[in-house]
């Protein structure tokens, strides 16, 4: 048997590569596919099956691209009208050399969302490995508030039922392989862990421990962010995303600026110090390791996406403008931000403090907290005001006329936010090492 864990960084994404016998299978592959045929032609397998364990929201998923190159067959929930591929239903079976793949049907995060348990026959007939999508997670659930509040107690009696009845009868021993890990907006506090088992959920997992009722309940209690982007995700993965993937040209300074003026979104992916000491009016700051992440909040599907690098990024921005669906991406400046002001044009620069500065500051300011809510009800800053990064652009009209000074984490959202007032004509400040150097230097906190 041959067994690869695909791992897309900054959407915290795994996907599965599973051979046998001179076949091989993918479940839920990504949209930049090169990375299978590799692994086909590495291990001399020819890919047969395709699986979807679920509608995914947060990337465009590959299936469409890699069977465009290999004779597979898409494989996906019966739950939901997909415009392509082939539903398979509780019970069938597809087999891999020595391996039997079969499909559970586990409702609760989508409904059309299946599970694969894997048995290597030629060993035994107890299960060794089964794919769960975003049912189960190292540590973590599912969340399932995708179809609105009205439906989580259903949903989330959909999810408690598959996990009890679907996942763990399947054995203590088998290794539950999730579609995601730490860091995904997928589940609330997803352990920082590749792979799991069955038993260790069991014993480990505190949403394990709770009855149907208490875990409905925890559910209906649940606050994750849901970006913008998802709807695109939603449909690219219901009617299949195109397959002629764009790629990122380099533009020189002239050819870059005419499609500025054209109104092309500029996003510089340049660490928070960098974009400080100066960057293109106009640009938004999405640092490179977190743009995948924060990227489908701000931008749009329509207009052009140009970027700005410090070099060598190029390639791993495009491969997340991709799974996330932005064929819009126009091309990238050539020579990166040099180029720009040597060719004689104004660039702005941002005001960047230390949480020393940020304690002497006096006067009418209007300090804003950009972290998520959940890290906000822990601890904050005395007499600062809250507002997560990614609902920063809807709602502006809550920033006052005035110098407004910004803190994060640690300096990276803080600068995202920055970027995005100093757009629409505010004096912006973000704290470089945010509340996270300011408790290091031993500031007070307000704790909740």
């Amino acid at each position: 048997m041959i067994f690869e864990i695909i791992k897309s960084e900054g959407l915290s994404h795994n996907s599965y590569f599973l051979a046998s016998g001179g076949e091989a299978a993918v479940v839920d592959p990504r949209r930049d596919v090169d990375v299978y045929l590799e692994l086909a032609e590495k291990n001399s397998v020819n890919i047969r099956y395709i699986f979807e364990t679920h509608r995914n929201e947060d990337y465009t998923i590959g299936s469409m691209e890699l069977a465009r190159y290999v004779d597979a067959e898409i494989l996906h929930g019966a739950n939901l009208d997909f415009r392509y591929g082939t539903s398979v239903v509780e019970g069938d079976t597809f087999s891999l050399g020595n391996l039997e793949l079969e499909v559970l049907e586990t409702p609760g995060h989508t409904y059309e969302s299946i599970s694969v348990a894997v048995r290597d026959r030629s060993v035994s007939d107890d299960y060794l490995i089964v794919f769960v999508g975003d049912v189960l997670f190292a540590g973590e659930t599912g969340r399932v508030d995708f179809f609105g509040p009205e439906k989580i107690p259903e949903t989330a009696g959909l999810l408690y039922d598959s996990i009890h009845e679907r996942i763990l009868p399947l054995g203590d021993h088998v290794v539950v392989c999730p579609a995601h890990g730490a860091g995904s907006v997928c589940g609330a506090d997803i352990r920082d862990m590749d792979t799991t088992t069955v038993g260790y959920e069991r014993l480990t997992n505190p949403y394990l421990q709770m009855g149907r009722d208490e875990f409905i309940e925890h559910k209906m209690s649940e606050r994750l962010y849901t970006p913008p982007y998802f709807r695109r995700m939603e449909e690219n993965n219901l009617r299949g995303a195109p397959v002629e993937n764009p790629n990122l040209e380099a533009l020189p300074v002239p050819d870059f600026r005419e499609l500025m003026n054209e109104g092309a979104q500029v996003v510089d992916v340049r660490t928070p110090t960098s974009f400080s000491s100066g960057h293109i009016p106009g640009s938004l700051n999405i640092w490179q390791d977190g743009f995948a992440a924060f990227a489908g909040y701000f931008l749009n599907y329509d207009d052009p996406v140009l970027v700005v690098d410090d070099g060598g990024g190029v390639e791993s921005v495009r491969r997340s403008l991709l799974r996330l669906g932005y064929d819009n991406m126009a091309g990238y400046l050539a020579g990166g931000f040099p180029s720009w002001y040597m060719a004689g044009l104004n660039f702005n620069a941002l005001r960047a403090i230390s949480v020393h500065e940020l304690r002497e500051l006096r006067g009418d300011l209007f300090l804003l907290d950009v972290r998520k809510i959940t890290d906000r009800e822990r601890f904050y800053i005395e007499g600062s005001e809250h507002i997560w990064v990614g609902d920063l652009p809807d709602n502006i009209d809550m920033i006052p006329e005035k110098d407004v000074v910004i803190y994060c984490d640690s300096g990276y959202k803080s600068t995202i936010a920055a970027s995005i007032l100093e757009r629409h004509g505010f004096s912006a400040t973000t704290v470089l090492g945010g509340i996270g150097a300011w408790l290091r230097a031993g500031y007070p906190v307000v704790e909740v």
